[in-house]
């Protein structure tokens, strides 16, 4: 009989620097057509996981978060969507703004506070929610929204 499929890990990350390590960790498994969706408060450390998953990913620009852009991309093994919807209130903005494009199909993507996709948002997704603050360690949860997207879990401490 197979071993069921984990579709939830935790881990905790002591610092920036370690939270990187474990998005450089998560880009190991990443494939065309991803999505990842990063949630947590203010400063929790979105942005240094989204860091390490370029990384890992190859990306050789700075990445920051794209609070005024929207969205950022850039070249690495796959190409990197990597999108922040803080400013925007709702899932019609994020429509409006042409943030969901075809061209995604081809990269992954990250969504950096993706309750404001609404019922748009897809189940097949990776979801991280960084609990924590300040100096304080994080408490990381990784939950994969299909069983396909296991193999993100695998690739952690």
């Amino acid at each position: 009989m197979a071993a069921p499929v984990l579709l939830e890990r935790r881990v905790v990350s002591g610092d920036p620097a370690a939270t990187r390590e474990i998005g450089a960790r998560l880009a190991q498994a990443a494939a065309a057509g991803d999505l990842v969706c990063l949630r947590g408060e203010l400063g929790a450390g979105k942005t240094q996981l989204a860091k390490g998953f370029g990384a890992g990913l190859g990306v050789t620009d700075t990445i920051s978060s794209p609070s005024f852009v929207l969205m950022a991309e850039y070249a690495g093994r796959l190409p990197l969507f990597h999108v922040d919807l803080y400013r925007l209130a709702d899932a019609t903005d994020v429509v409006a703004g042409g943030l969901l494009d075809e061209r995604q199909a081809d990269g992954v993507t990250i969504v950096e506070w993706p309750e404001r996709m609404g019922t748009i948002l897809p189940a097949a997704r990776l979801d991280v929610r960084i609990e924590g603050s300040g100096d304080e360690p994080r408490t990381i949860t990784f939950r994969a929204g299909k069983p396909k997207l296991a193999r993100y879990l695998e690739m952690l401490p």
